[in-house]
């Protein structure tokens, strides 16, 4: 191989500083040096490719257009070609070990256009998850990956993996500077590819390695890198479900959620966790039988460390690797899809982990982060929360939020930790915290955020709802933007949940000095559109499975817990449950291993698991349940003051329909003649008694029914047959 001296070199016009800026890993725009170029009157090719000792220039067709020199030993080879115009062309590159050919990135244009720049300037651009990323594309004839990243503040940015044997002078991407967005297209790159960002920052440094924030796949853990990858191909036969939801009012329909781990639901022989095709064979028959509407995963976007339960994610657009490809995941939405089933991810938008290879100080500046920690920085999970003040930010969250709508027609999102986005004192100290414009301790950056949000997702997404872990007094969090509220479809009830269940774990002979626990919550029941939450925070750190929690020996343990189901699935908002309550397991939920579904063998457990599925099953069935679930036009107390025998009693209504009456007794004391009030005479049918024995009760009743007499005043009631620590629901009879 000759060296020629670039100096000497005229004709190709490449300056020795160039050449060692791009052997050097320093030059910050190689496309105004390699590619074709025009220099006078002369198209010149000029490339960089390590190991060659030859390289001749093509046409894409293969026709041969120049022999080109070597300027530098490491690499770089210059020359004039045979060609009209700047045009796409390949390499032919020899050496002792043979020959391949590379296709020239820098001999492409860019792919991203004007209108992007306009709508992401804005912060308006509603199809980022189409243009940033990793995607397959096919320019000028030839198949390649386009990649898009925003880092503003980077001196370089490269795309290096497996196919540049991780070298960032190979792949430098083309800056736009209006956007601070670096863009490239490399030919011949396939799908199934590892692949990160190496970014040199504004001050020269070299940073870690980082994964691409929009990649739509990622590696396995430990393994932390991107993937490129096809766009999802699903065959989607969810017309029907989609149509229904898009109609519906979900505050009148059926909700009952069952809260998942995917990685710990039910695991294979050998303790893998299942794929998602695994899932599907078992998880959706099972909801289906269990006559849940919805099942909702805790996080499934990609995160590294598994005890974080996916709450700490460092791939928003990725579905775990853990479960397989992302195609899996969208077979498995259709599948539930198909029998009726929706599906609801957990989202974390609040904050994500400050692994080395995210999103944290991502161009060697604070990008997606507050830099002052009082504000970027969250104490209680020393994580970095995001900059809802940046536009890009912003467009970044939402159209993840579309992105898992659209592409894998997911029907709900539910959001995380929304009461640390609102605060800026939140688990802050004075001092601690900033106060915003008006000295406050709103965060009204996040405020818009999640207003933004929501609007663009009922506004484009018809059918997808939006549920919001808040756990403050927090005013019209599912109340419309435009009255002022934050625009979620429903809210997560932390007081019902908390309320009850220390209620619950008093012994039944103190329950009544705290009768005020189970009524208290329907002061406030109608304010928001609520969802009633025994979920996965309240079976782990130690607080044990919900079966533990209940007072009282075994017996009254499982009365009590089938007592309390009941008592929820009758009360006013939409129902969720966490795995392995349904079937009360008593051992505290572990992420490392499957339900302990070998207690199915025993009669209580069965019988608690054919209660939910009862349940679930009135509660879809019977309107007058479901129907004014948000609405305090369906409820009416008829006992609310019983706290010497720890009686509840309400109605439940819907226009048109029987009434449903309420009847919990909350003491292990078996009560005859035990009269309730009732709104009309006549027959009322037993339709669900927790007491019986197919459930694992004592078999107490009414024998399938209660007659509802008017006395000489003009009062209607029922004298009623209470069960130890029962719940009933009586059916206004036709």
């Amino acid at each position: 191989m000759t060296r020629k001296d670039p100096l000497d070199q005229q004709s190709t016009g490449l300056l020795k500083a160039d050449i060692e800026a791009i052997v050097e890993s320093r030059h910050a725009d190689p496309f105004s040096v390699l590619g074709v170029q025009q220099v006078g009157d002369t198209f010149v090719a000029r490339c960089f490719i390590p190991h060659a000792e030859t390289v001749t220039a093509e046409t894409i067709a293969g026709k041969v257009i120049g022999a080109l020199d070597c300027l530098d030993p490491a690499g770089i080879f210059a020359g004039p070609v045979s060609v009209r115009k700047q045009q796409p062309i390949c390499y032919r590159a020899r050496n002792s070990g043979g020959e391949w050919i590379v296709v020239d990135p820098y001999s492409f244009g860019p792919v991203l256009g004007p209108m992007d720049d306009y709508y992401i300037r804005q912060g308006s651009h509603l199809r980022l998850f189409d243009r940033m990323g990793a995607h397959p594309l096919a320019l000028e004839g030839v198949d390649g990956f386009h990649f898009a990243v925003w880092a503003p503040n980077a001196q370089r940015v490269s795309v290096v993996g497996d196919f540049n044997e991780w070298d960032g002078r190979r792949h430098v991407m083309r800056l736009r500077r209006d956007t601070g967005i670096w863009e490239i297209f490399l030919p011949g790159v396939s799908a199934g590819q590892a692949y990160k960002y190496e970014i040199v920052g504004k001050n020269g440094e070299l940073l870690p390695l980082k994964a691409d924030p929009f990649a739509r796949r990622s590696e396995l853990r430990p393994r932390t890198a991107s993937m490129t990858t096809v766009e999802i191909a699903q065959v989607w036969e969810d017309d029907a479900h989609r149509a229904f939801w898009s109609k519906a009012d979900p505050r009148r329909q059926p909700i009952s959620i069952y809260e998942v781990h995917a990685g710990s639901w039910q695991r294979r022989d050998n303790g893998e966790m299942l794929s998602w095709d695994e899932l599907a064979d078992r998880l959706i028959p099972y909801c289906v039988d269990m006559g849940f509407t919805h099942i909702e995963f805790l996080p499934i976007s990609e995160f590294p460390y598994d005890p974080s339960w996916g709450y700490q994610t460092t791939g928003l657009y990725a579905p775990t690797a853990r479960f397989g490809e992302p195609e899996g995941f969208a077979r498995f939405v259709n599948g539930a899809h198909k029998v009726g089933i929706g599906v609801i991810l957990d989202w974390v938008p609040a904050h994500f982990p400050t692994d080395e290879h995210g999103l944290r100080w991502f161009d060697g500046t604070a990008l997606y982060e507050h830099a002052d920690p009082r504000k970027g920085f969250h104490p209680d999970w020393n994580t970095a929360i995001y900059n809802f003040g940046r536009l890009e930010v912003l467009a970044f969250l939402i159209n993840n939020a579309l992105y898992w709508a659209e592409k894998f027609h997911i029907d709900g999102l539910r959001v995380d930790a929304v009461a640390s986005m609102l605060y800026l004192d939140y688990s802050r100290k004075h001092g601690e915290w900033v106060p915003n414009e008006y000295g406050g301790n709103e965060n009204l950056e996040a405020v818009r955020f999640l207003q933004e949000m929501n609007s663009r997702l009922y506004g484009t997404r018809p059918g997808v709802m939006t549920i919001a872990e808040e756990s403050t007094s927090w005013p019209k969090v599912s109340h419309p933007v435009h009255e002022g509220g934050l625009g979620f479809g429903f809210k997560w009830n932390m007081g019902f949940m908390h309320d009850t269940l220390q209620y619950l774990k008093r012994e039944p002979v103190h329950r009544k000095f705290h009768h005020n626990d189970m009524t208290f919550g329907l002061l406030y029941a109608f304010s928001e559109n609520f969802v009633l939450p025994l979920s996965h925070d309240e079976v782990v750190h130690g607080k044990g499975s919900l079966i533990a929690k209940m007072a009282g020996d075994d017996w009254q343990k499982f009365a009590t817990l089938r007592a309390y189901y009941a008592f929820m699935w009758g009360y006013p908002g939409k129902k969720l449950l966490f795995m392995g309550q349904e079937f009360a397991q008593w051992r505290e939920w572990d992420e490392d291993r499957a339900l302990d579904w070998n207690l199915l063998e025993y009669p209580l457990h069965e019988g608690m698991r054919r209660l939910v599925r009862d349940l679930n099953g009135t509660y879809r069935r019977k309107v007058a349940l479901h129907g004014r679930d948000c609405e305090g036009e369906g409820f009416e107390w008829l006992l609310a003051d019983d706290r010497d025998n720890s009686v509840f009693t309400w109605l439940r209504k819907a226009p048109g329909e029987k009434m449903i009456a309420i009847v919990t007794n909350f003491t292990p004391t078996y009560r005859e003649s035990y009269r309730i009030p009732l709104p009309v005479e006549g027959r009322w049918k037993e339709i669900l008694n927790t007491d019986a024995e197919i459930y694992g009760g004592s078999g107490k009743g009414n024998g399938g029914a209660v007659q509802a007499t008017r006395d000489n005043r003009g009062n209607v009631s029922a004298s009623v047959t209470l069960p130890p620590l029962a719940t009933l629901m009586l059916e206004q009879d036709a």
